[in-house]
């Protein structure tokens, strides 16, 4: 499965509230949820977003440390959901610039 792939298949809302509960983290999904509650989401659409976001504004650094728990894993799909959550939590977490929007995007453009 291609990284493209993996983008597209995690944008579907119904496939990314399933791999939520897939990655059997119910910290991750806490904060997910929370999360998606800030910004009135459902976690689903929270995910879904999170990925896309993800595609567009990780950086260099971001990337590579995607691919390299890519190839560690035993399901890449699963890893690089992980590995985007974890990156759009921390990035949503920050303070938002002054004049932003508050998604935590750098450039920010929110997916919603």
């Amino acid at each position: 499965m291609t990284m493209g792939e993996i983008i597209g298949r995690f944008s579907d809302e119904a496939v990314a509230a399933e791999a939520l509960l897939g990655l059997a983290d119910l910290s991750l999904v806490a904060k997910v949820g929370a999360m998606a509650e800030r910004f009135e989401e459902t976690p689903a659409d929270y995910v879904a977003g999170a990925v896309r976001r993800f595609a567009r504004a990780a950086e260099g650094e971001d990337w590579l440390a995607l691919m390299t728990a890519l190839e560690k894993a035993e399901d890449p799909g699963m890893a690089a959901l992980r590995g985007m959550l974890v990156w759009s939590l921390r990035e949503d977490g920050k303070p938002p610039a002054s004049g932003g929007c508050g998604c935590g995007s750098a450039a920010h453009e929110c997916a919603q």
